[in-house]
């Protein structure tokens, strides 16, 4: 992936985690199949070096109206996974829809703390992550959509037909590439925060 990155630590992008939650791992629930397994690691190790570095680091939870969803509140798979479960001081975002913008202050926050530029990681691609990126875009934000810190279930199709996670997910990265967001590696972010 060749990508001319135009981040600086100077610039306080935020890190937006979305939705790296523990209901996410019952993978028969969401489709039976389910791409990029070290998406969380990934995350992980981005989060990491937000903190490190001192740079805003929001987390969006999918509290899901649904009461049989994992992503209900009143199940344990609301809660956020280990790897990422947010520390003293790190806003948490609760939404019950796709887009992390809808129903929230998340663009108030951001505003307030003067942050124009996003980098967006968690799950799953083709819905919350491609929600919240488009409106990303469409509100002004610089965007940057980290590929391998993103993933999603495979999903059937209208005429019965089983797309594979992996397709779900590179289509969706490339609806959304040089139109709503920069999608990039957690490479390339590593090799230019610092």
């Amino acid at each position: 992936m060749k990508v001319e990155l135009n981040i600086m630590k100077e610039d306080r992008p935020a890190l937006i985690l979305v939705d790296i939650q523990k209901g996410f791992e019952d993978i028969a629930y969401w489709g039976g199949q389910r791409n990029n397994p070290d998406a969380e690691l990934r995350a992980s190790e981005l989060l990491q070096l937000w903190r490190d570095t001192g740079l805003p680091v929001f987390h969006v939870q999918h509290c899901s109206a649904t009461l049989i969803s994992p992503l209900h509140e009143n199940h344990a798979g609301n809660q956020f996974n280990e790897l990422v479960s947010p520390i003293g001081g790190e806003p948490v975002v609760k939404k019950n829809v796709n887009s992390a913008f809808i129903g929230t202050d998340l663009q108030v926050q951001l505003d307030k703390a003067g942050i124009t530029t996003l980098v967006i990681v968690g799950l799953t691609t083709d819905h919350c992550i491609s929600t919240t990126t488009r409106m990303a875009g469409n509100l002004g934000y610089k965007t940057y959509l980290v590929a391998d810190a993103t993933a999603t279930f495979n999903k059937q199709g209208v005429d019965g037909q089983n797309y594979p996670a992996e397709l779900i997910h590179e289509t969706a990265l490339a609806s959304l590439n040089n139109e709503f967001a920069t999608v990039i590696t957690s490479d390339i972010i590593k090799q230019n925060i610092r």
